[in-house]
């Protein structure tokens, strides 16, 4: 009896070497589906600036791994899955299932940003699932791309509220899903292939982890999965133990909503305690009537940026084990929290003064560690042209200068913090669209702050419009 106990120890143990190599496998095979979703992706938005995401999860639906693209759409992952799997449980799934949505009021962020989640089963046993994200070009509304003016979150475009559907019954081969999604934009080849591109990064991550626990079984892949979690969590209650307790506050203000002069203002406060961290933004302004209002699950993701980028090391993995020592909370109804239908397009310009003002309360106990502000907002635009009944968009999000930090200087013409999209190269605009042309794009001289280091430099682009009835949108 006690040898067979402790064969059974033996056996319950994991392997530091089998973890290792399992670990790194999982982080590697996010990757890799993050540059299968930016390779096979059909428009300028995804193909060239990357403004997608993808992630391994465990059976439960945690993220264990994912692609190192956009911090924004990669901090709720879980709690957008959490809120698919509450209306289709988990256990109901079937091999060749997906959950899909892009709904703010469950769980989403902005329409452009469509979720997608994939079961991943191996001999009938659900090992995980894989997920992407991506921003589409077009999801319809009231304007091409992009919709300035929206009154609602109806007229941003077409709602996917949280859903579970078949691949081989609802989409393949131009499936009710795809024909209903394609009827309601206006670019369909494009944003149908963006979509294909999210299932065929899905696809490879299934590959993936199922080549993994055909490896090493599932029980040793599911324990290497919490031990990579575990990790994370330790490596981050370390770091929150390492500043002093205490309650500290920051605020910013986006500087009106367009229709008044009035300041919007964002506080948090952020409580340190022992080895936990508690983010509260009572004190924010309410919602507003136009498209700058943060989606909740948008405030968790800035929220969670600033903590990391502040107080821990690139090296540690970001899965669902680094959030389990911080909380965060804002007021319903609030800028961070807004109650349906407010429009939610604008978000990143009230989730940067979240990430502003959470950075501002740890400066006040960690200031070497806090790099300054600069170009902290998500810059859009959308160029658009409609021709023999066919619709060519163009949209790019832009980067600027980045404040220093007290190491080092500020980065010149790159996306913020919170987006860390690439650009489009003028070639790939050149290739694909034939209303316009960009003639000018560079740093703007002197556009820094000064210091001992200095901010980051603007940029510049600009454009020739070159047909009549071009749509502009910004």
């Amino acid at each position: 009896m006690l040898e067979r106990l402790r064969g059974q120890a033996r056996q319950d143990r994991l392997d530091p070497v089998d973890h290792a190599v399992i670990s790194q496998a999982l982080i590697a095979a996010a990757r890799e589906m993050g540059v299968k979703l930016v390779r096979s992706a059909y428009s300028t938005i995804i193909r060239e600036a990357q403004d997608a995401s993808a992630c391994l999860f465990d059976a439960e639906g945690n993220v264990v791994a994912q692609a190192e693209l956009i911090p924004m759409q990669l901090g709720p992952m879980s709690e957008i899955f959490r809120s698919c799997a509450a209306a289709f449980p988990i256990e109901r799934l079937e091999e060749g299932d997906f959950y899909i949505t892009n709904d703010p009021y469950s769980g989403g962020q902005h329409l452009q940003d469509v979720f997608i989640y994939s079961p991943i089963f191996l001999g009938g046993t659900l090992i995980g699932f894989s997920g992407t994200v991506a921003h589409h070009l077009d999801l319809g509304g009231g304007n091409p791309g992009l919709t300035p003016d929206a009154a609602d979150v109806h007229a941003e475009g077409l709602i996917i509220p949280p859903t579970r559907y078949s691949f081989a019954r609802d989409w393949a081969d131009g499936g009710p899903l795809q024909r209903m999604i394609a009827a309601n934009i206006r670019v369909p080849h494009q944003t149908i292939g963006d979509f294909n591109a999210q299932f065929a990064a899905n696809a490879i991550g299934g590959a993936r982890l199922s080549e993994l626990c055909q490896r090493y079984g599932i029980d040793t892949v599911r324990r290497s999965m919490a031990e990579l979690l575990a990790y994370s969590e330790r490596r981050v209650r370390a770091a929150i133990s390492a500043i002093p307790d205490g309650i500290y506050t920051g605020e910013d203000a986006v500087d009106d909503d367009g229709l008044t002069d009035a300041p919007l203002r964002v506080r948090a406060t952020v409580t340190v305690s022992g080895d936990t961290i508690a983010v509260d933004f009572t004190g924010t302004c309410p919602q507003v009537r136009r498209n700058l209002n943060c989606p909740f699950a948008s405030t968790i993701s800035a929220a969670l940026s600033a903590i990391k980028s502040a107080l821990t090391s690139p090296d540690i993995p970001f899965n669902e084990g680094l959030k389990r020592p911080i909380t965060i909370s804002a007021p319903k109804g609030s800028l961070l929290n807004p109650h349906y239908p407010a429009p939610v397009r604008a978000r990143m310009e009230a989730g940067y003064r979240a990430f502003n003002a959470v950075l501002k309360a740890i400066a006040q106990v960690a200031p070497a560690k806090v790099m300054a502000g600069g170009n902290d907002t998500t810059h859009v635009t959308s160029v658009s042209h409609l021709e023999d009944n066919r619709y060519r968009v163009y949209l790019e999000i832009y980067g600027g200068g980045w404040g220093a930090t007290a190491a080092q200087d500020g980065g010149d013409g790159i996306d913020s913090a919170l987006s860390n999209c690439t650009n489009t190269p003028v070639e790939a605009t050149d290739m694909d669209f034939d209303h316009f042309r960009i003639v000018g794009y560079g740093l703007i001289p002197d556009s820094c702050g000064h210091g001992r280091h200095r901010g980051g430099l603007g940029l510049f682009r600009r454009f020739e419009i070159l047909k009549d009835g071009v749509n502009f949108a910004i």
